[in-house]
């Protein structure tokens, strides 16, 4: 099972593995206090793409369209994520938890999981 999971909420026994999946450190947040098995910041968004969406919803669309080829583009980051048995919980650090990138990364991986035989 992937979920996702703000940054700055306290680790919890139910994350299962926790991936950091942003190009930049969560701000004001310690490495001891993230608790994050690994960090994964070649998954997410480029940073022209990030800082074009700017976190404006009405972008939306386009970013989540642009991010998915962006994925396409890089599978070898996207393989590094554990998928499988057990639950990996996917660490994001923007306020909006229905518009991010850890959205858009977790349905592209569940897409994929679904795809194979």
């Amino acid at each position: 099972m992937i979920r996702i999971k703000r940054a700055y909420e306290p680790k919890t026994r139910g994350d299962g593995r926790r991936i950091l999946v942003e190009r930049l450190w969560p701000r004001g947040v310690k490495k001891t206090a993230l608790g994050a098995d690994a960090w994964a910041k070649d998954v997410a968004p480029s940073t022209p793409l990030r800082r074009w969406f700017g976190h404006r919803v009405e972008r939306w669309p386009e970013f989540r369209r642009r991010y998915r080829r962006e994925l396409d583009d890089n599978l070898e980051a996207v393989s590094a994520i554990p998928r499988g048995r057990g639950t990996v919980t996917l660490l994001y650090s923007a306020r909006d938890p229905l518009h991010n990138s850890a959205v858009v990364l977790r349905d592209y991986l569940a897409r994929q999981q679904r795809r194979k035989p």
